[in-house]
């Protein structure tokens, strides 16, 4: 089953994806609202989401191509208060990131390149345990904090470089979407196509930079996949600039492509109790295999992003914007 969220100037709606239409569900405007009606009933997301059904179509194909008075949301999001909503991330989770990161983390002295990184030397760790038996605990993988749900943008938006930073990179990846329960559960909804969105030049002078070079915006959809199938996961990624593909690679994602385990990643996310939190919304990124900037390519305003995983929907497109350079001084007023 695939969800999207929609919105016109009026109403915003959910809706189930039928190709080549869109099929509306009553009673419900989010798929946030979906989700916690389905935990309070004791019910299958899927099912409700089938009984809510109206006799409302719409055209995919207008609304996904901007013709449409509705426009395409983010799959996943809690209206009105987007601090409910938790964006993080793994990296080192794919031998293409690993990869790049002990090429980008590299002192570069001819002696000591061939040292192995503290980055590539996690993905080692990962590797050799970050697939244990069912029921057991592995090793704890690398993770991140990209910030709430005021940095999630929706699929056509822009993805903007901001005036602070040296860089803005597409990554491509799946995130994982969940939804904590009133009694501490986390339970997954599903997942979607994401561009995670970071700020590999500055992350490249030193590896403590990671942590700020994630704090940046990201971007799901259009289609929230319930019940995903995350085994063996294959997509395109494309950089356009000026309508023509600069760069393009396949990439593949899933568990047969990870040194990590779901179960794994997520374990050691869900075992923080400030993670558990009651009707909370957790976003997580489950890493990538590859970047445009691991082969040379800076994106520019103006350059647009394609990120296609197979069995995950419509592609996701967003175009990159960069914001005036930062030379005030953010000041901080002093309370007396």
């Amino acid at each position: 089953m695939h969800l999207v969220q929609i919105a016109n100037r009026i109403q915003r709606r959910v809706a189930l994806v039928r190709e080549p239409n869109l099929a509306l569900l009553r009673e419900v405007d989010s798929v946030f609202a979906l989700a916690r009606r389905a935990l309070s009933e004791g019910r299958r997301l899927s099912e409700l989401a089938e009984q809510l059904l109206s006799n409302e179509t719409l055209s995919y194909d207008a609304v996904y191509n901007g013709k449409s008075d509705w426009k395409l949301l983010a799959p996943i999001d809690c209206p009105r208060e987007p601090q409910r909503v938790h964006v993080s991330g793994t990296g080192l989770t794919h031998l293409g990131s690993a990869r790049d990161r002990q090429a980008m983390h590299s002192v570069q002295t001819p002696r000591e390149q061939v040292q192995m990184t503290d980055s590539m030397r996690m993905f080692e760790w990962g590797r050799e345990q970050g697939g244990p038996a069912d029921g057991t605990i592995g090793i704890a993988p690398e993770w991140f904090y990209k910030g709430d749900g005021s940095i999630v943008q929706a699929p056509f938006a822009p993805l903007a470089i901001p005036g602070f930073a040296e860089d803005g990179g597409e990554e491509a990846e799946v995130a994982a979407i969940y939804f904590i329960a009133d009694d501490g559960t986390p339970w997954r909804i599903g997942m979607a196509t994401g561009n995670e969105f970071s700020d590999h030049v500055f992350e490249r002078k030193n590896y403590l930079n990671l942590a700020g070079s994630k704090l940046r915006m990201c971007s799901l959809g259009p289609e929230l996949v319930i019940d995903a199938k995350f085994h063996d996961v294959s997509g395109q990624v494309k950089i356009l600039r000026n309508e023509e593909v600069l760069w393009e690679k396949t990439v593949r994602t899933g568990e047969l492509n990870m040194c990590h385990s779901l179960a794994n990643l997520e374990h050691h996310h869900f075992k923080f109790a400030g993670h558990l939190q009651a009707g909370m919304v957790h976003v997580h990124f489950m890493g990538a295999d590859c970047l445009s900037f691991g082969e040379g390519i800076r994106l520019e305003a103006g350059d647009v992003t394609e990120i296609h995983f197979k069995g995950f929907g419509r592609p996701l497109r967003n175009t990159i914007a960069k914001d005036d350079p930062v030379t005030k001084l953010m000041r901080v007023r002093v309370m007396e």
